[in-house]
């Protein structure tokens, strides 16, 4: 059979990818992988970069190149023949890299390569000093039959992990709600109906259809007047994939995530930390879990006093202009929005004529130009999984191609929720020259509606200067080799530096003027309109800082007190840091924790405080284009050169200071914030 994923190749032919190709071209590849590093192993002559690491790039990279549109398709267009395929090479997959990082001999090459190689450049030197942490954390180092037994829970951990995610997407697309009565939709604004009408429309009903997928959600949630829909959609929502809600048992997670957090447990001991908290920081900036939890504690004593109020002045004005005394979970962004609208005279809904998607891509590429001098330009040959991917091309001042990416921006079944950028083809300098990296940016705003371009709100618009920001950050990189180069070999705690510090142009006029234009008229966002949007910058801002802090605390707490003996305490645990630091709290049938597919299917396991820690390095970063002009070219070839093209070669703190000329503070970010208490 002729397999288009063995094929020699630089972007993946997605219409010719066919599920049976999946499971044969994986088998081939790794059973290729471990007789040519066998037979390298054997040689007599020493080793060194040239004649052993680089050849072994070569071959993980083709692995890599192979598997990787099959991951993403799995997330983009799931259909039982790929899941089928995509679960039956997991295993695989993380047999193979468990073998590889138990092999004595690969690491006693890696080590003689770094200590007697004289040839090798700072950049070559992190990538085998990486590459050497992850062998003992790979479990070289353990007896014979512990080693069988991490490589045990590495394969079925990379089941469990699928698994969690595959049930939140099936109980994400199960659920919908057919609508034949409009009077049900009062409220909600004629983008959000006209999406319902073609949803219904697309499945040849009448009326509007609703489904948990955010375009339709969050509309309904922050905009119903119907209180009792509000309720049927939150509570669906809050109890995917759980014990909990209309799926109540059928896809859920309890199991599963019982499982993964004991997987952890027992991997990390193995290796000898305490607990998987310990082992989540063997790769990170922080040093150790006092350090993390000192951090989160201290942001939350100086915004919860904030965020109090903040909800004591909701509660005010639901009562005092609504009549409502009591706010429930499904109450809280539909009197939120009520708020914003009544204090500062501006909605989301209200920007998103200004923010034509049409307007704000070419927008986004004319920012990057102008801070990097570099040109994005569209190409119509290629090869995609839809019709509504588009493809780009990165070139700079001298015509140098830097990088390529697709970008998939709308909602549709049988796609993933959230937004993220994934690495398709990562640098890496060959016999031929220089290999293109290329990236996946998704996102899942809402699809056009007739002829009309999708608009965005301005929050959709934050989303992608952030994924753009991971996807500069993998296709700028100027090292050659793919171990350190775009965002690999970035401590996870670092990693959304670029993304976060994106996100700043989309409160810039100046940058405002570029990516906005009415849709009609094709006028960039007025000020007075401006002026409203930076009012309400900071709207609740407190309440949305304790809800991350929530949610990193929740993650870190979860993995770093896990006790075999007791088991996740999963709620119990999230109930003791609602407690402490949050304002809201939820109803009792409310299950958050079942779809966190970031904590226990995404790679943020006792992580997610990467979200609030890269914050203030970003907010920090931005505060010097804050001194020199947003559009500093000063300031942008100094990001540039000392982040975006360094990625994963360098300690992430040594390159912010010498981008920055200092260490970071955490005053830039509790300012852009809005936030000026101080820690209790």
């Amino acid at each position: 059979m002729s397999n288009p994923l063995l094929e020699s190749y630089h972007l993946p032919p997605f219409s010719r990818i066919e599920p049976a190709h999946v499971e044969p071209a994986i088998d081939h590849l790794l059973a290729r992988n471990r007789k040519a590093i066998g037979e390298l192993l054997a040689r007599p002559e020493p080793p060194d970069w040239e004649r052993f690491i680089a050849p072994i790039e070569a071959w993980e990279d083709q692995l890599s190149r192979a598997w990787a549109p099959v991951s993403h398709m799995n997330s983009v267009a799931d259909n039982e023949a790929l899941r089928a395929a995509y679960n039956a090479c997991l295993p695989k997959l993380a047999n193979y890299a468990t073998e590889m990082g138990q092999n004595p001999a690969l690491l006693a090459a890696y080590q003689r390569v770094r200590d007697d190689d004289e040839s090798l450049d700072s950049a070559q030197r992190k990538a085998l000093d990486d590459a050497i942490r992850d062998f003992h954390l790979s479990g070289i180092d353990l007896p014979a039959a512990q080693r069988e037994r991490f490589r045990a829970i590495s394969e079925e951990l990379s089941q469990r992990t699928n698994q969690y995610e595959q049930h939140v997407l099936d109980a994400t697309h199960a659920w919908s709600k057919h609508i034949d009565d409009e009077s049900q939709l009062a409220g909600l604004p004629g983008s959000a109906r006209a999406l319902a009408r073609q949803q219904a429309e697309r499945r040849g009903l009448d009326g509007w259809l609703l489904t948990l997928e955010y375009p339709s959600y969050l509309p309904v949630m922050g905009y119903a007047d119907d209180e009792a829909l509000r309720r049927e959609v939150y509570e669906a929502f809050s109890t995917r994939a759980s014990d909990q809600g209309p799926y109540a048992g059928q896809w859920d997670n309890s199991e599963v995530m019982e499982r993964i957090l004991a997987l952890r447990h027992e991997q990390a001991r193995l290796l000898g930390f305490a607990n998987y908290a310990e082992r989540s920081l063997a790769t990170k900036m922080a040093r150790d879990p006092d350090e993390v939890l000192g951090f989160l504690h201290d942001l939350a004593a100086r915004a919860r006093p904030q965020a109090e109020r903040e909800l004591a002045e909701l509660r005010t004005f639901a009562a005092e202009h609504h009549g409502r005394r009591e706010l429930q979970a499904w109450d809280i962004a539909y009197y939120s929005e009520k708020l914003r609208q009544h204090r500062y005279a501006i909605t989301q809904e209200e920007l998103k004529p200004w923010f034509p998607e049409t307007r704000v891509v070419p927008g986004l590429f004319q920012v990057v130009q102008r801070l990097y001098g570099l040109r994005i330009e569209a190409r119509e040959d290629v090869d995609t999984w839809h019709p509504d991917v588009r493809f780009y091309e990165i070139r700079d001042a001298a015509g140098r191609l830097r990088g390529q990416f697709y970008l998939d921006l709308y909602a549709r079944p049988h796609k993933r929720g959230g937004a993220w950028m994934d690495d398709c083809v990562a640098r890496r300098r060959t016999g031929d020259g220089v290999q293109t990296p290329v990236a996946f940016l998704t996102c899942n705003f809402s699809p056009p509606v007739g002829d009309q371009p999708a608009l965005l709100t301005h929050d959709d618009v934050i989303t992608l200067f952030h994924e753009f920001g991971h996807g500069l950050h993998h296709m700028l990189t100027l090292v050659d080799y793919p171990e350190v180069s775009g965002i690999n070999g970035v401590p996870w705690d670092a990693v959304e530096l670029p993304s976060q510090f994106m996100e700043n142009w989309c409160w810039e006029k100046e940058a405002l003027d570029l990516i906005s234009g009415h849709v009609d008229s094709g006028e960039p966002i007025p000020n007075e309109l401006y002026q409203r949007m930076l009012a309400a910058k900071n709207f609740q801002s407190a309440m949305a800082m304790v809800r991350q802090l929530e949610f990193s605390l929740f993650d870190f707490r979860l993995h770093h007190e896990y006790d075999p003996e007791r088991g996740g305490r999963i709620y119990e645990i999230l109930d003791e840091v609602r407690r402490e630091v949050a304002v809201i709290q939820p109803p009792a049938f409310n299950r958050f924790a079942h779809a966190f597919s970031h904590i226990f299917a995404g790679g943020y396991a006792a992580g997610y405080y990467s979200y609030k820690w890269a914050e203030v390095l970003s907010a920090d970063a931005y505060s010097l284009f804050e001194e020199k002009g947003v559009f500093s070219q000063e300031a942008g070839a100094a990001f540039l050169h000392h982040i975006l093209e360094k990625g994963g070669s360098a300690d992430p703190m040594a390159l912010y200071i010498a981008f920055r000329g200092r260490k970071p503070s955490i005053e830039p970010l509790l300012r852009h914030n809005g936030i000026t208490g101080r820690a209790a």
